[in-house]
């Protein structure tokens, strides 16, 4: 989450005519926002990851599907960067270029920022609310955390879907839809502080008892 927020502070506003050369004119800090968001796409597929030993023996079905689609959302959040280094080339272009040539960089530019700010968002946040909701849906059944934090959980997960099939069919970009998308939010933070302090409930991830006859 924090690197999220810095690498958006790091990149340029893609707004006004002229943020290609304004890309063009700060390397070093695009180049450091794109490292950053890189950690913020790996450390989310990471999460799911990290949870699978444990989530694998509640079910391993729902905790392979959230490790699948958490990955597919890192990987549509790489497609974010690679625009924004294919941006860096068009306003570094841009510079050297004459009249002629800066109005078909333009339209270039003007289709990768559509990529980054409409598509590649969408299509991440998609997966994260699929991976999201088997984890959780998970969590209530198996009791590996409390069933008002994992349903709660499932409600939020519902909301942010809701506002991904907006952002679809009415254009917006799916910061637009703020009030759908907080209580999710809100959710992940409780979530994570709630595992670094209290963990996995322990009754739900003991081991099964030995059967007679069978070796423990």
């Amino acid at each position: 989450t924090v690197a999220t927020f810095v690498a958006d502070a790091l990149t340029p506003a893609l707004t006004g005519t002229d943020y290609l050369i304004r890309l063009a004119a700060h390397p070093n800090q695009v180049a450091a926002g794109v490292l950053v968001k890189i950690v913020s796409a790996l450390a989310g597929a990471g999460i799911a990851v990290a949870m699978y030993p444990v989530m694998k023996r509640a079910h391993a079905g729902l905790a392979l599907g959230s490790v699948v689609f958490r990955t597919l959302e890192a990987a549509f959040y790489m497609d974010g960067v690679v625009s924004l280094q294919a941006l860096l080339k068009l306003g570094q272009q841009i510079a050297a270029a004459g009249v002629s040539d800066q109005a078909s960089l333009q339209t270039i530019g003007d289709s990768l920022v559509s990529v980054r700010v409409y598509a590649a968002p969408l299509l991440g946040v998609f997966a994260f609310c699929v991976g999201g909701f088997m984890y959780y849906t998970l969590f209530f059944r198996s009791r590996l955390t409390p069933r008002w934090l994992s349903g709660f959980g499932i409600a939020a997960m519902i909301l942010m879907m809701a506002a991904c099939l907006l952002s679809l069919f009415s254009g917006n970009p799916i910061t637009s839809y703020i009030p759908l998308a907080a209580p999710i939010g809100v959710q992940e933070l409780v979530l994570a502080i709630w595992l670094i302090v209290k963990g996995f409930n322990p009754s739900a991830i003991a081991p099964e008892p030995a059967r007679p006859g069978r070796p423990s």
